[in-house]
């Protein structure tokens, strides 16, 4: 089964460049057969830009979190404690392999869907 996440395109374009290895969220999808992420990159770009497939989800505090992915989050540490500002539990989505499509994709026309604010299952 698949899922498909809005990442602003600042950090898609991060995953698939191979500079961020985790993707953070504040709410993790409850399906555990999930094994693949199809990526939305959000405003401005608007389109499906590739998929990648989930090595593992990790789940815990923002500092534990951090600690064990900061040198491969792809951000900076002060993004990542705004990020999760206020929060008690932190989950990161280590990737595993991406495919960054050739000729990026519609959302609606591809995928019959509309953007989502975190995910949508597919």
């Amino acid at each position: 089964m698949r899922v498909l996440l809005s990442i602003k395109p600042e950090f898609a374009f991060k995953i698939f460049d191979g500079i961020k290895k985790f993707e953070f969220r504040k709410v993790i999808f409850k399906k555990p057969e999930i094994k693949t992420v199809i990526v939305y990159a959000s405003s401005p770009v608007k389109r499906v830009i590739g998929e990648f497939e989930i090595d593992d989800i990790i789940t815990s505090s923002p500092k534990d979190l951090w600690e064990t992915t900061k040198l491969q989050s792809g951000i900076t540490e002060d993004f990542f404690y705004e990020y999760f500002a206020n929060r008690e539990i932190a989950h990161a989505i280590k990737i595993k392999e991406t495919k960054k499509y050739n000729q990026p994709l519609c959302i609606k026309e591809d995928f019959n869907v509309f953007p989502p604010q975190s995910y949508v299952y597919l």
